[in-house]
């Protein structure tokens, strides 16, 4: 999973501050020059002023990022409430095998269709009420499928509610990003990300909670549970501001400082960031009209940028075609193959599952800057390897015992705690950071195309494959698709942990064109320390 933190990344630039933590500001060489936020925030000889952070201000911003993550909460929900409810709803509308993989496919590929289309939407009425817009959309599709009489009412409420979660999942990271304090901007960004896995585990407690019920009832209140978040993110519009850059850049200056003075500690702060959101504002207007050069270096792209590409792009297309999706929406058929028998039986079991993917994706958030990319994804794709393979044969060979069924709840969560340890999350960091500027947030689109079209993919064709070639056979077939993305990670990943962004753009160009943009530096810093003598 992970539609969150490409869209975040991209906008999140648009503030000024490259990929949120203002590294995007060097020339790529350490010298004397300084961001004029540093300057600020010491040339009165204290501690940075966020050290001394105003409580209020930081519960404020806090609560406005959760209310903004529901919509993230709803991604999450709809994939975890449908490996149980799919259950009840082909008993109850005796619907098909490959009614079944598309009903729950298409969500990756309509979500997508909403996230693309909510950037426009934000900028036409505003990142606030395109989380109203969000939460309505995914309201009405949730109602239509608790009502649904049919496969094809079913399938047209879905459609609506994907179109939502897009919208919703697109948005949280942008307006979080905007409303956040630069030295806040990291964890409270990551607040999605840990939404979709807590919605996850809401989805299979939902099912376990209501499988006793009967069965032409008991699916409908799982769906329409998920209408809750949604109601609650309308009451939050009553509370949260618009988002400051978007005030900005219509022209509304003093609302934006007003909502800035609310989520910032001192008014030197605001005006420093409001100078900054300014300046963005300004060149995005600018540049618009060189959207077409930037596609054009995308798909003809020189070998530095094409090598990022298919760092950045591969790293998202492994992350899905590892079968981390087929894990989290068919666990219950998986314990099924495994010998487990009944409804709540197999729902119990999948609540394990839902667990251990929101438990380590909080070790994951704390480890990332610590450990490194490159060490946590080689810990991720071999241990994701190991389990997929053990899976496989548990299945294949120990499958309807007691022993079998240990191991094969074992390997599931081993499986998902390692996916969410590194490649999970580390995937959209990467897709932030490796990028230049200009391509960023074009290049991440691409990325969360090939990641969206993969999960559907999966999603869409488990079933069939099992089929086919045995569940068993499927995982084995998993875990050489994860052997090949340890190789990936080795030759084509490079480790960015405390490197700018302008030295993580040389780890990509080979030694001749790292010798030139060496030389255009030394000019540039040349000119820049000839200028005061020559006034």
């Amino acid at each position: 999973m992970g539609l969150v933190g490409v869209l975040a990344s991209g906008n999140g630039n648009g503030n000024g501050n490259g990929n949120g933590n203002g590294r995007g500001h060097g020339i790529g060489i350490k010298s004397a020059y300084t961001r004029m936020d540093s300057q600020i925030s010491n040339e009165d000889g204290v501690a940075p002023c966020h050290l001394q952070a105003n409580a209020a201000t930081s519960k404020y911003v806090i609560v406005c990022a959760v209310f903004a993550s529901l919509n993230s909460v709803l991604l999450g929900y709809d994939v975890g409430v449908m490996s149980g409810a799919i259950l009840f709803i082909q008993e109850d509308l005796k619907i098909t095998e490959v009614q079944e993989e598309v009903l729950i496919g298409c969500l990756s590929i309509i979500s997508l269709l909403g996230s693309l289309a909510g950037g426009r939407t934000s900028d036409a009425i505003g990142r606030k009420w395109t989380i109203a817009l969000a939460a309505f959309v995914f309201q009405t599709g949730a109602a239509v499928m608790v009502l649904a009489p049919s496969f094809a009412v079913l399938m047209a409420g879905r459609l609506l509610a994907g179109v939502g979660i897009g919208f919703g999942v697109m948005i949280a990271p942008v307006y979080i990003a905007e409303i956040s304090p630069a030295v806040a901007r990291g964890s409270l960004t990551s607040f999605p990300e840990i939404s979709i896995n807590l919605g996850i585990l809401l989805g299979y407690v939902s099912n376990y909670a209501f499988s006793g019920l009967p069965k032409h009832i008991n699916w409908r209140i799982m769906l329409g549970v998920g209408i809750v978040p949604s109601v609650l993110i309308g009451l939050a519009l009553f509370f949260i501001p618009e988002s400051p850059r978007w005030l900005v850049m219509q022209n509304r200056i003093e609302e934006a400082r007003s909502v800035l003075l609310k989520t910032n500690v001192s008014e030197r702060e605001v005006e420093g960031r409001l100078v900054e959101i300014k300046e963005a504002a300004g060149i995005a207007s600018a540049t618009s009209h060189e959207q077409k050069a930037v596609w054009r270096e995308l798909f003809c792209p020189s070998p530095s940028v094409r090598r990022m590409l298919i760092a950045g792009c591969g790293i998202q297309c492994f992350q899905q075609i590892t079968g981390i999706d087929a894990t989290v929406y068919y666990s219950p058929t998986i314990f099924k193959d495994a010998g487990i028998k009944g409804n709540a039986r197999l729902l119990a079991a999948t609540v394990a599952v839902g667990f251990t993917k929101t438990m380590f994706i909080l070790v994951a958030i704390f480890l990332i800057d610590r450990v490194g990319r490159k060490p946590l994804l080689y810990v991720s794709t071999i241990g994701m390897t190991t389990c997929l393979f053990g899976l496989g044969l548990t299945l294949s060979l120990l499958g309807n015992g007691p022993l079998g069924i240990k191991l094969a709840i074992l390997f599931v969560c081993g499986n998902v705690a390692f996916f969410s340890v590194g490649i999970g999350p580390i995937c959209w960091v990467l897709s932030s950071e490796i990028f230049p500027l200009r391509l960023r947030a074009q290049a991440s689109a691409l990325g969360a195309v090939g990641s969206r079209v993969s999960s559907g993919a999966i999603a869409m064709s488990f079933l069939s494959v099992s089929r086919a070639i045995t569940v068993a056979g499927t995982f084995f077939v998993f875990s050489g698709i994860s052997a090949l993305s340890v190789a990936f990670a080795y030759m084509c990943v490079p480790e960015t942990k405390g490197k700018t962004l302008e030295e993580i753009e040389m780890l990509f160009k080979k030694e001749k064109e790292r010798q030139g943009g060496e030389l255009e530096l030394r000019d540039v810093e040349h000119l820049v320390l000839k200028e005061p003598s020559s006034s």
